[in-house]
Parts: structure tokens; sequence; C-alpha cells
């Protein structure tokens, strides 16, 4: 009876190892699933994120190029600007000139 005891209690002990080895294997392959969905989805963010950055960039070019052309406008306006208000006054100046002839 003794030695019953002592098969059965070490075949307990190795079945009870085999459940305990196929636990810890079944939680490392969890582990590892979860590895590999915690790395994709960070690729994937990774990924996202540049081709954000790179719009952005492109973004910025267009704008600053506008940012160019609008001030090229602009100052060719105030050239303009500056042209007319020339030519008023010496239009105005004519006139004075005109007034002051005719009275001689």
């Amino acid at each position: 009876m003794a030695g019953e005891m002592m098969q059965y209690s070490g075949q307990d002990f190795f079945a009870d190892v085999n459940t305990r080895i196929r636990d810890l294997e079944e939680k490392q392959r969890i582990l590892k699933d979860r590895m590999v969905l915690v790395g994709e989805g960070l690729i994937n963010e990774r990924e996202k994120s540049f081709n954000e950055i790179q719009e952005m960039k492109k973004v910025v070019v267009k704008l600053k190029e506008e940012n160019i052309r609008i001030k090229e406008l602009l100052q060719r306006i105030m050239e303009k600007v500056n042209k007319t208000a020339g030519a008023e006054e010496l239009m105005i100046l004519q006139r004075q000139l005109d007034i002051l002839r005719t009275e001689k």
C-alpha cells in the first residue's frame, strides 16, 4: 500500500508538473501574441504619424509660397498707390499752374 501511495504521488507530481508546464506555455503564447499586437499597433501609429507629418510639411511649404506671393502682390500694390498719389499731386499742381496762368 505504501508503494502504491508513492507511485500514485509520483504520478500526481508529474501530472501536476505537466499541467504547470502547459499553463506556463499557454501564458507565454498569450504574452507573445500580445507583444505582436502591441508591436503592430506601434508600427501602425508610427506610419500614421509619419504620413500626417509629411502632409503637414506639404501644407507648410504651400503656405510659405502663398505668403511670398501675397507679399509680392502687396509690394506691387503699394508701388502703384505711391505712383498714383504722385500723379494726383502732379494733377493738382498742374491745375494750380493753369489757374495762375489764366489769371495773368
